[in-house]
């Protein structure tokens, strides 16, 4: 090949398609959608109490406010009133009973974005409500045996008297009880559906989802239409990270209701208040466990329950837990354990995907309990991991049954403690502890390993159009929605590297439900993966027929023929400019658009016994975190970080080391500053804007952060050998949290275990600091 063509432009640190339009303000989201003439505004009157019967509406009262058009209520929906992605049973508006406070129970449409708030803001004078009592406490929820699905049990047992043997026999046992808050998603872009009826009796719904597909099939449930009838389309989102997957079909649903029941376009805006009472967000968790292991810290037994806090309805709570159970091991062989997976209901927002969809609450208290064990002891927490690494050759069998066939924690650790100096590092914090009595400095090393697949099997698909116009230009639709990670920058990666043309020359229109049907949600990191597949398959099929038209014409192999840099060239180094090729091959009545699909192989999962081979792969990462804490106050700075992180081989190393770094500050923010508050008593989330709720700053980010992307190739075949980047590195954050409870520690007697919940906020990390002074 002649050496002036290059190679693609997979690989390279290409910015985000979208650089220059969010910096500038001209990218166009949702809400900058121009409203038609005679576009009508929705706002949602929220339930006032946690828990009630639904008595009445006094609906002509509202009917009569400014600006009101209509008011709908459960009985105003012709088809299901429901929403639930998995279990029906999660109403779009409230009918007989009120399920929590904020639960949206009638939608008010009015001739301005104003007039609908300040009418929806009438609910508690509108609804005639007898109170019930509320479940606002999860434990007791738990007692009472009230759950959103069935429990979840996971276990395996090398030990030949089973679970209970092994740890009976085990050296030392320690026991303890956990609690992990939950987090909101807090998108910058918040939940919007804008509804336009079409001339034809359709609906076209703009709407800022992750899975478009799902709302086309919930708005058709509901207004008893069929799908062809009901298009969606999603050009980009302001943020999701798992908020926008099953959460956006509420909006999406009344939207089109009032828009189909007016005939106007209808426009449903929530303010960030208003969010956050009515959605749900990560499921905090409550644990308990019990572990044994030798003298090394080798675990050797293991049981955990599990208690996650599913809300009100089942949501996405299922897979959340299966995915929490599925990464208890993180990195660590666990030989012996028995896990216990529990969703009770609670009289709040029903609660969902978030970035690590469970992954992340699950690896979390293994990580804890390891801390526990070196802390009993006396030993680093680093020498306790690599007590329990998985192996490779034996040793590489994960509890439900999946084996681990690329397995480099080891060698990523070792690479990241030499270029975080962790062994000097550790014996300058022990120094500087012991020398100062106020200020204590954390340090703390912790790994990853996150399967990487939808636990639902048949959500791995997905499919693509690629056209190739006259000029030579391509335009790509894919199934998956971009919101923020680049996911349509990599696409276009991929199908400017499969036709040798410039990145220019490609771009990714909106993901529509009329273009690409069937889709699955852009979640669980597989957005490139599958639609990048997709995309690719769609692509090699055009520049199959390309080749095999220009081939004729050389006299050469299809085969032989190479396409790069926006040339098509011959082995002997003939070359036709790649928009040459196409004009001839439109006279020639050759085929210039294609469908590309994708289904992920290899996969099988069996939900009774919680066994079977549920991820195509496993992503790794390891963080060093150091710490600075203020024993007398509370306050503490993030002093270095060193992130190391496998994404196999990079689509884009510029989009990738901005998705490890994010993902670690959200990581960083749920577990240090993101608290959720609810009133006691009425139920109320307190903490519901960004004056009470905390999310971290570029000021929470260290002066030192290293980052960088291990050297690695994916053994599974996928597109060009990636891996997917998305939740994986949120757990690095462990890291943060771990050495803030080294800090605490440093501040009482050696070996004592520090109380620290999560979030460790300022008054957390003080009830832990004085609870190991005592």
């Amino acid at each position: 090949m002649n050496p002036r063509l290059n190679t693609g432009v997979v690989g390279l640190p290409l910015p985000h398609e979208s650089a220059r339009g969010h910096v500038s303000g001209r990218a166009a989201y949702c809400d900058d959608i121009p409203e038609p003439v005679g576009t009508l505004h929705a706002a949602l009157g929220l339930s006032p109490v946690a828990h009630g019967r639904l008595l009445g509406i006094d609906l002509e009262r509202l009917r009569a406010l400014p600006g009101v058009v209509e008011v709908f209520t459960a009985a105003d929906i012709p088809g299901p009133n429901d929403c639930g992605p998995i279990v029906h049973d999660d109403p779009i508006l409230a009918d007989g009973t009120l399920r929590y406070l904020g639960q949206p129970v009638f939608a008010v449409v009015a001739t301005s974005r104003d007039a609908a708030r300040r009418a929806a803001a009438q609910a508690k004078a509108v609804l005639r409500i007898e109170p019930l009592p509320a479940q606002l406490d999860l434990r007791a929820a738990h007692a009472a045996a009230d759950w959103v699905v069935p429990p979840m049990h996971l276990s395996r047992a090398t030990h030949p008297g089973g679970v209970d043997a092994a740890m009976a026999e085990a050296p030392h046992r320690l026991s303890g009880r956990w609690t992990l808050g939950g987090q909101e998603q807090f998108y910058l872009e918040g939940q919007i559906s804008f509804a336009l009826p079409q001339d034809d009796g359709g609906l076209l719904v703009h709407c800022s989802t992750q899975h478009p597909s799902e709302m086309q099939a919930l708005i058709g449930h509901a207004l008893q239409l069929p799908s062809h009838a009901v298009q969606v389309s999603c050009r980009r989102m302001g943020g999701g990270f798992g908020g926008k997957e099953s959460q956006s079909a509420l909006f999406a649903c009344v939207a089109a209701l009032a828009a189909r029941r007016l005939q106007r376009p209808v426009k449903l805006r929530v303010d960030r208040d208003d969010d956050f009472l009515i959605t749900g967000r990560r499921h905090g968790f409550e644990f308990d466990w019990t572990v044994g292991f030798d003298d090394a810290g080798r675990v050797l037994a293991l049981e955990v329950t599990l208690l996650g806090d599913a809300g009100h309805s089942a949501d996405l709570s299922p897979p959340v837990m299966t995915r929490a159970l599925c990464h208890i091991d993180n990195a660590c062989w666990l030989p012996n354990v028995a896990l216990h997976g529990y969703l009770p209901r609670t009289n709040r927002q029903s609660n969902t995907a978030f970035r690590g969809f469970g992954g992340p609450q699950g690896a979390l208290i293994t990580e804890l309990i390891l801390d526990h064990i070196a802390r009993h002891r006396a030993l680093d927490l680093l020498a306790v991991h690599q007590a329990n690494w998985y192996g490779t050759d034996d040793h590489n069998v994960t509890p439900y049954g999946q084996l681990v066939e690329d397995n480099v924690i080891a060698p990523l650790v070792d690479e990241l403690t030499g270029s975080a100096e962790y062994a000097k590092r550790r014996a300058e914090v022990a120094l500087f502890n012991a020398a100062s009595p106020v200020l204590k400095k954390g340090l703390a090393l912790s790994p990853v390993k996150f399967g990487i697949s939808f636990n639902v099997n048949h959500y791995n698909q997905a499919g693509a159009l690629v056209h190739v116009y006259l000029d030579g230009s391509v335009l790509v639709n894919h199934g998956g929605t971009e919101m923020g990670q680049g996911l349509n920058t990599k696409v276009a990666q991929v199908v400017a590297h499969e036709l040798g043309l410039p990145i220019g020359r490609v771009r990714c229109s909106a993901t529509d439900t009329s273009k690409v049907a069937n889709t699955s949600a852009t979640a669980a990191s597989t957005g490139a993966d599958l639609n990048g597949q997709a995309a690719q398959d769609a692509a090699r099929r055009i520049r199959g027929r390309l080749a095999a038209l220009q081939a004729a014409e050389w006299g050469v192999a299809a085969e032989a023929i190479a396409f790069a840099d926006g040339q098509v060239q011959a082995p002997d180094g003939r070359t036709v400019a790649f928009d040459a090729l196409v004009q001839r091959a439109y006279v020639a009545r050759v085929q210039l658009w294609s469908e590309g699909f994708y289904a992920t192989p290899g996969l099988h999962w069996d939900r009774a016994t919680l066994t079977g081979k549920p991820f195509y792969y496993f992503a790794y990462g390891a963080a060093v975190s150091e710490v600075l804490l203020d024993t007398l106050t509370g306050e503490w700075r993030l002093l270095r970080a060193d992130l190391l992180h496998d994404v196999g081989r990079s689509l884009n190393p510029a989009l990738d080391i901005g998705q490890v770094e994010g993902a670690f500050v959200q990581g960083m923010g749920w577990l240090t500053s993101e608290e959720l508050v609810w009133h006691p008593q009425s139920g109320a989330l307190l903490t519901h804007a960004p004056s009470t709720y905390k999310i971290p700053t570029a000021n929470d980010v260290p002066d030192a952060l290293h980052t960088r992307l291990f050297e690695n190739a994916n053994v599974a075949d996928s597109i060009h050998r990636s891996k997917a980047v998305g939740e994986p590195p949120l757990l690095l954050a462990f890291s943060v949290w771990l050495a803030l409870r080294d800090a605490v520690a440093a501040a009482g007697a050696p070996g004592c275990q520090p109380p620290l919940l999560a979030p460790a906020t300022p008054e957390a990390l003080l009830r832990a600091i004085d609870a190991v002074r005592d």
